[in-house]
């Protein structure tokens, strides 16, 4: 092309320019909202809204992990070719049943397609909790029981495990258990706690098998079993459960139920301190500090128990602080 045709073209490509800049102001702009995908009817996403919703359930009746869940649905709106920010704006317009409220207000506590809003969360929580709705009254016990400041209700949470345990709700009768071994909202009872443990456990719930394996561990209620607690640490970690990895690595570190292996004990550690896990996270920065397992690294040690004492464990919030004064 020669240098009078690239002249030529660029003047015009000014003017076409100029052209729109001119009229810019006469167009008439509108705030737009998200859009669900052209292929994908209003009657879909109400059954998308109820798979998503039974999914939780079951999720928490195995007794997955918060973090695992969150993976769970994602996957389940990926799969679906569903964009985060649609599905929050779909259901802010469409609350019309305890799912669409119990969902709206999971999306606003885990921060799906939004920034997190746990204060609004819980608020639709209970909305939808008081049309009845299990999997909103299961969440609202976990929150009852570890939440923060005004959000802690040990009378609630009991009460409301006690109600879906009579529905025979796994989670619920391993939160039943929980309530009964803490004290929480009722007296302590261990035994009762051993026997709702067993029973949510014999359901298939991680949870239930995990503080079934601690009470064989440490001799609570039943007499000490080390190849027992082994075993449940072992079948609780096969199901996701973290606590149960934790618990697993905790034995071969100490020789529980089997060989001692700091190189296994340090791999499962490491992969429930990643998950979230700030028990297993405090476990990994002590083998760091000392070398055990795994080639001595402060950095990292500092960097676990860190993480450790954000999510509010006592024993890592203790040693930041004597780290911090060295």
């Amino acid at each position: 092309m020669s240098n009078k045709q690239v002249n030529f073209k660029t003047k015009n490509l000014l003017y076409e320019f100029s052209q729109i800049i001119q009229n810019f102001d006469k167009i008439n702009i509108k705030e737009t909202e998200p859009i669900i995908n052209d292929y994908i009817f209003e009657g879909d996403l109400s059954i998308m809204i109820d798979d998503l919703v039974d999914l939780i359930f079951m999720k928490l009746n195995e007794g997955k992990d918060a973090i695992i869940i969150k993976q769970h649905v994602f996957n389940y709106l990926n799969n679906h070719k569903i964009i985060l920010q649609e599905i929050h704006s779909w259901l802010s317009n469409n609350q019309n049943n305890s799912n669409s409220n119990y969902l709206f207000g999971y999306v606003n506590y885990h921060g799906i397609g939004t920034n997190s809003d746990r204060k609004k969360a819980i608020e639709l929580y209970k909305k939808a909790a008081e049309l009845e709705n299990n999997v909103a009254q299961l969440d609202l016990i976990h929150i009852y029981i570890h939440g923060k400041d005004n959000e802690i209700n040990y009378n609630l949470a009991f009460k409301l495990s006690k109600k879906l345990a009579e529905k025979e709700i796994p989670s619920a009768i391993y939160s039943l258990g929980y309530c009964y071994f803490r004290g929480i909202g009722t007296v302590y009872d261990t035994k009762k706690a051993f026997e709702l443990y067993q029973k949510a456990a014999d359901l298939g719930n991680s949870n239930g098998i995990n503080n079934l394996g601690w009470c064989y561990y440490g001799g609570i209620v039943i007499k000490s079993d080390d190849q027992k607690a082994f075993e449940l640490f072992q079948k609780a970690a096969d199901l996701e459960n973290l606590s149960g990895i934790n618990g697993l690595g905790c034995c071969y570190e100490k020789g529980v139920g089997t060989d001692i292996n700091k190189q296994k004990a340090f791999e499962l550690y490491k992969k429930a301190a990643e998950l979230g896990s700030n028990s297993a996270q405090y476990n990994l920065a002590k083998m760091y500090e000392i070398g055990s397992g795994v080639e001595k690294d402060m950095d990292q040690a500092v960097y676990w128990y860190q993480k450790s004492a954000e999510q509010g464990y006592k024993y890592a919030q203790i040693k930041v602080n004597q780290l911090l004064k060295k």
